[in-house]
Parts: C-alpha cells; structure tokens; sequence
C-alpha cells in the first residue's frame, strides 16, 4: 500500500505553474495496481481516495498513517464505485456484491472494511472516496435502480450525456459527501458543460471506461485564467473549490464526480458562462 499526498494551492501559484508542476499538484495517474492499493491524501478538505484492484486475495481497505485513527473510517465516511469486472465490498460483517458502474456507501466508523474480485482473472476496481463525517448513517449498496439517473445536454451542444446521482441529499443521504457518475453519450464529446465552481467544496474526477488510445483534456483555473491536463483511463485529478473543472474526451468515456466541503448540497454550485472562460 502506498499513500501519495498533495497539499492545497492557491490561484496565483496554478496560474504559473507549467504542465509537469500542474500533474504533480493535480493528477494522480497510478491510482490503480493489479493486486493491490493506492491511494492520495489531499489538503484540499482533507479527502483521501483509494484505487484497489483485488486479484486472487481480498484487499483490506488501508488504514494510512495520515488519518491517524484505529481505523481509516473511525471519523470518516466512502463512496465506493466499482469501475471494473464484478466483485464484493465487505464491512462490519455484511457483504455488497457490485457490477461494474455500482456503488456502495459506507457510514462513518465502518470498519472490516475488504474487497474482492469475482474473477481473478477480470478483476474488480474499486475507487474508494472518503471523507470527514460527522455523523453515521447507514452502509448502502447502491444498485442502477437506486440511482437517481437524469438525462442531460444535448447531441447540438456536444454535451449529451447520462448522471448517476449515488449519494446525494434525499436518495442515499450522508454527512459531507455527494457522489456519481457521468457517460458522456457517443457523438459527444463535452463534460460538465456549460461549467461551474462550488467554492464550499472540493471535487475530484476519476476518468474511466476509456479505450487505451483516447485521452480527456480536463480544463481547471479560474474561469478567467484557464490550464489544462490530458488524462487517460482511471487517472483522477483534483478540482480545488475555486476552479472550474470540465472537459472534452476524444472517444467515449465516463468520469466519477465526488465532492466533499462544507456541506453535500448537489446543486450548491455557481455557474460560470462560457463566454466569460478566458
């Protein structure tokens, strides 16, 4: 198990950056390990996120030294999406078998926390996003049926595309998180478009379900002074809560959203007009 961290920059200090010093403040693009666990503790709300690859033997969900807790869900909480073949999530004893694109939350002070493949040889990944909880609510598998799924954009605006709400206020509730997925539909190319920030919080983007020649090219920086990085299958970047984070893939892809803040709030988020991007 390694634990990777990035610490908190401010606008000024991104909009010098150049592109290695924006990947290695922003961009984590060795998440996933067959066999075994990675993982980054960010600054920005002190979110840590794992990617964990189960092959023949069940992977405990790591306890780093960073929290400095008994265990790593004593006072935090997950959301768990599972980006590859079938597998399991273990805790407290009950067992939630997930198929790719399913999700699992799990409540503050979870603990026998593992994960198994059904397939070793078509592993299960599971991206793991935990946060700070003040309070617990219960551990839920969340099945297609479950999502809240809303059909958004449009093929004349390039931004087609299909939201999984997972763990939001009033489907699967809990204390900081909120949490999903999004398919950008085939012909379109465009992502959380048109954009926004959400000062309150932090959001990071897990790419994936990408053929190994296409690649995102996620924008970030305020709206009036943009960058961007190219990202591949399951690289993760990180949008601190001042930045814009949208993007545009050059074949079909999927991205997890997760955010963690001041409060869970999907729709606390201050829109940004395109003809204001610079």
């Amino acid at each position: 198990m390694t634990v990777d961290t990035r610490y908190a920059h401010s606008p000024t200090a991104v909009a010098a950056m150049d592109t290695a010093q924006l990947r290695a403040a922003f961009v984590v693009d060795d998440l996933f390990a067959l066999g075994g666990a990675r993982g980054v503790y960010l600054h920005h709300d002190r979110i840590l996120a794992f990617g964990i690859v189960p092959i023949a033997e069940a992977i405990a969900l790591p306890n780093p030294d960073e929290v400095r807790a008994k265990h790593v869900l004593q006072r935090r909480e997950a959301g768990i999406l599972n980006v590859g073949a079938s597998g399991v999530v273990v805790a407290d004893g009950t067992e939630f078998p997930v198929v790719h694109g399913e999700a699992v939350y799990l409540g503050r002070g979870a603990d026998g926390v593992s994960f198994r493949s059904d397939d070793p040889a078509d592993p299960a990944a599971f991206y793991v996003f935990t946060a700070v909880a003040h309070k617990a609510f219960p551990h839920t598998l969340i099945t297609q049926d479950d999502m809240n799924i809303v059909e958004i954009g449009s093929p004349k605006a390039s931004n087609h595309r299909t939201l999984h709400q997972c763990i939001i206020e009033g489907r699967t509730p809990s204390a900081n998180i909120a949490f999903g997925f999004t398919t950008v539909h085939a012909g379109s190319t465009w992502n959380t478009m048109p954009p926004h920030t959400h000062d309150r919080r932090t959001e990071c983007y897990l790419y994936f379900d990408l053929a190994q020649e296409d690649r995102v090219f996620h924008v970030m920086g305020r709206p009036d002074e943009t960058r961007h990085v190219v990202l591949g299958d399951r690289q993760l970047v990180v949008s601190p809560s001042w930045s814009v984070h949208f993007g545009a893939g050059t074949g079909p892809y999927s991205f997890v959203w997760a955010t963690a803040g001041e409060n869970a709030a999907y729709d606390d988020m201050d829109h940004v007009r395109v003809t204001d991007i610079r």
